[in-house]
């Protein structure tokens, strides 16, 4: 790249000195550059000299353009150590450093440019570019310079310079302003790039440490913080980065026959660009920057997006809120804002088009050059981290890739601008917002509400058809036999289908894949079994541990349970449910993939004498936060609300660091719109966790999650089953009857398991006994939801006091529910371990 850069500069005009001899003896015989000389290049563009600043006495060896009024300084020689007066003198030796001696004979300057070429004679030449230089005699190769004046810039940015960092050498390269109009000492401000290897390279203003404004990386035609700035027609200019192995730098080349161009940082943190008709010798001012308060860095927070519209410059993104309302003011909005709603990596996640934007810090974004839009949007939708993604490079057809993996910071709006940026949001986010630059009064380019929407609308019906399309073609595979290989590769199609249009994300395994990753389902492999079917552990030719639930040909459960799982839980991803990879129809064959449980579920611990003891409170009281939380997501914050109707202890898996995950969606049932409740003739769920009016009358709601939280909550603390319990005073009540006397006579304490030792703190165990008791009362509606429980959990709301739970006299396991009528049926008992 350095060739191209070279080939860009005029030809060169060599003007010597002065050389000197390697006596010392005989220095005085040959001419030397004093001051009051000048060397001029051959077409008068740029002179070299001395001169004094402004109103200063002291005095500088520098560059100006020629014959300009005022004086144009390009570059300062001694600026940290001036001459007092006119006896500066300018000598070049044998060795080929340029050195700058006072009246006393101490070098006040060098150029530090020493060859170790015994046959070197050096001359110094001024170029038209305003380059000076030291080269060999009437040598015209560029390359074998030793010293150049570009390589150490001042205040000022000429066309051909090179800002950025040598990475063999270490050394940075970047405009530091002057401390006054009278003082070029190096000032409090620079403008320096950020040149890191990975990392989409972009400028900044500095005051010492501090950013004060990001004039943002280079969009392909010019600098994407400056898009008032257009280039005239009159001449050429370009903006290059140049990357390699030894070196990473912009830079700008500009020809023009009768034009000249400069940036400069002024000593108040101005960028301006100049430029100098050679015919009038006027110069005019094209740009400074910063320009308005939106320039300022990050002035809006993150998230936040400046615009200078409205008199309010600060909003947030479409999709987020401000984080602390009562903080901000029209002129302090450092804490920024925050996602309305959060995400979770869901599948349905996607991402909202934000145009004519100046594009975030990319300090926290990772930069792929070869990539498509296309395969960015990809790239960030695999990564959990991603936040957003954008093509950096305006030029028409052009690759490159940027992912954002953190806050976005420094955004704004611009009217002159035709950048893009890719937000992702949560699901429901993406439904009601159209692709407008910002909430808050801002304008939009853009208003696509009913298209976001009747697109949503179309995707989501084509996958429930395509998924009730397979189901039927399975449950029609015994009749037509001849047709299996047929009606598998017909179900496949449509899930790729319905994958492809962004609705259910799921992998469909091949039926020798999971033989692999289980040995052929080997009974060492086996974790447990339950209504469904066997649960066996597996592990992927790449190293990724699964879990496969495999429906047995014996199972009650079957196709409905299948199409609870494909359709809810592979639409609802959370933190605290757990992950559906995929599935796999072959044959006789019908099996689910999850992401592997390493820690089992929450009965294998609690409920196990030996092992309850490894759970001590601060986990348990972890857990219980996690299955709230889950439920909140299930109850309200997804999109169509949904209910469990089996949460038990089975059912709640652990992973590596014991968070709790939602398992087993084959019963869930999914509420749109404001319907909260429903009546089945059939009653499913495990006995111990079933509420009431569910039990005795086929009624389910949000609330019937709720009683069998309670129930856990329980459990949970006590390390008893609800089922099987035995109290040695009243053996006709099971735990919640327990729970509830040892409340009423004041001794709640008494229900802690034993096994905790001394690691439970006494507030969080009586809120957790409280909360407990208030989700298993009798009716429905005296019982809290899942978004008060959050916030009891958290110490808010515990004023009021659980009434008499809904509890059953005690039988065994498989007997049927107490106390109710004789046509319920279809209650399972689950035992699967965890996966």
């Amino acid at each position: 790249m350095a060739q191209t850069l070279f080939s860009l500069i005029s030809i060169t005009f060599f003007l010597m000195l002065t050389t000197f001899s390697s006596s010392l003896d005989t220095i005085a015989t040959h001419q030397n550059f004093l001051d009051g000389d000048t060397i001029i290049s051959q077409n008068a563009t740029f002179e070299l000299g001395f001169f004094s600043p402004g109103s200063a006495k002291n005095r500088y060896l520098g560059i100006w353009y020629t014959n300009t009024t005022p004086r144009v300084v390009v570059w300062v020689a001694n600026r940290e150590h001036p001459l007092t007066d006119t006896s500066g003198l300018v000598k070049l030796d044998s060795r080929g450093i340029l050195s700058l001696v006072n009246g006393s004979g101490t070098i006040i300057w060098s150029s530090n440019s020493s060859t170790s070429d015994t046959n070197f004679n050096p001359v110094a030449q001024l170029l038209d570019t305003g380059n000076l230089i030291i080269t060999k005699e009437n040598r015209t190769d560029m390359k074998t310079f030793v010293w150049q004046s570009f390589d150490y810039p001042g205040a000022t940015y000429l066309p051909g310079m090179k800002l950025g960092k040598n990475f063999i050498t270490g050394r940075e390269t970047y405009l530091t302003s002057w401390r006054s109009a009278d003082d070029p000492s190096p000032g409090e401000y620079t403008i320096r790039n950020s040149m890191v290897s990975g990392k989409y390279p972009q400028a900044y203003i500095w005051k010492s440490s501090i950013i004060q404004s990001r004039i943002a990386p280079v969009n392909g035609r010019t600098w994407a913080g400056r898009p008032t700035y257009k280039t005239n027609p009159s001449y050429i200019a370009k903006y290059d980065i140049i990357v390699n192995e030894d070196e990473m730098y912009y830079v700008f080349t500009f020809q023009s026959t009768f034009l000249l161009i400069h940036s400069i940082i002024t000593p108040d943190g101005k960028q301006e660009v100049w430029h100098l008709n050679r015919k009038t010798q006027k110069w005019t001012q094209d740009l400074y920057f910063p320009s308005d308060k939106c320039d300022g860095y990050g002035v809006c927070g993150p998230y936040g997006i400046c615009s200078t519209v409205d008199y309010n410059i600060c909003g947030c993104l479409k999709g987020f809120e401000l984080k602390n309302p009562h903080e901000m003011s029209a002129d302090n909005w450092s804490s920024g804002c925050r996602r309305t709603r959060s995400l979770d990596c869901a599948p349905d996640e996607g991402f909202l088009k934000f145009s004519s934007l100046k594009l975030p810090d990319t300090q926290n974004a990772v930069y792929h050059r070869n990539m498509s839009l296309q395969e960015c949007e990809i790239a960030c939708k695999m990564n959990c981290s991603c936040t957003a993604y954008a093509n950096p490079n305006m030029t028409e057809g052009a690759l490159g890739c940027l992912l954002w993996l953190g806050d976005l910071i420094d955004l704004r709006v611009y009217s002159q601008n035709e950048q893009d940026l890719y937000v992702r949001l949560a699901a429901s986010e993406l439904l009601v917002n159209s692709p407008t630059a910002v909430n808050g009064g801002f304008r939009s380019r853009f208003t696509r509400t009913k298209r976001v929407i009747i697109i949503v609308i179309t995707i989501s019906t084509s996958a429930g058809l395509a998924v009730i399309l397979a189901l039927c073609i399975l449950s029609k595979r015994k009749r037509k036999p001849g047709a299996e290989q047929e009606a598998v590769n017909v179900r496949n199609e449509n899930h790729k289908s319905s994958s492809n249009k962004g609705s259910i994300e799921l992998s469909v395994f091949s039926l020798s894949t999971i033989c692999r990753a289980t040995n052929k389902f080997s009974i060492d492999n086996k974790l447990g079994e339950g209504g469904f079917g066997p649960v066996y552990k597996g592990v992927l030719e790449e190293g990724q541990e699964i879990a496969i639930k495999r429906l047995s040909k014996s199972s009650k459960q079957g196709l409905e349970e299948f199409k609870n799982e494909v359709t809810c839980i592979a639409k609802l991803q959370h933190r605290n449910l757990v992950k559906l990879l995929g599935y796999c129809i072959q044959g006789e064959e019908t099996m689910l993939i999850y992401e592997y449980m390493p820690n089992k579920s929450l009965d294998w611990f609690i409920f196990d004498d030996m092992r309850k003891s490894l759970l001590k409170w601060p986990q348990r009281f972890h857990i219980i936060h996690g299955i709230a939380r889950g439920l909140l997501y299930l109850h309200q914050d997804s999109r169509l609300r949904v209910v469990h109707r089996d949460l038990k202890a089975g059912n709640i898996l652990l992973d590596h660091d014991m968070n709790p995950k939602i398992s087993d969606f084959g019963l869930a049932r999914m509420f749109e719109g404001h319907e909260s409740e429903a009546n089945t003739k059939k009653v499913v769920g495990t006995l111990g966790y079933i509420s009431p009016e569910y039990a005795a009358n086929g009624l389910f709601s949000i609330k019937s999650d709720i009683f069998s939280y309670g129930v856990l909550v329980l459990e949970i603390v006590s390390g008893m089953k609800n089922t099987g319990f035995v109290d040695e005073n009243d053996h006709d009540v099971n735990l919640l009857g327990h729970a509830w006397r040892l409340h009423s006579e004041g001794k709640s304490v008494d229900l802690i398991d034993t096994t905790l030792g001394e690691s439970w703190s006494i507030h969080e165990v009586l809120r957790s006994i409280h909360i407990g008791l208030l989700c298993v009362q009798q009716r429905s509606e005296d019982r809290p939801t899942a978004a008060s429980v959050v916030a009891m959990l958290a110490g808010e709301g515990l004023q009021l006091s659980p009434k008499k739970p809904a509890f059953f006299i005690q039988g065994s396991e498989n007997d049927s529910v107490s106390n109710c009528p004789s046509s319920i049926n279809g209650v399972t008992v689950s035992q699967i371990d965890g996966r």
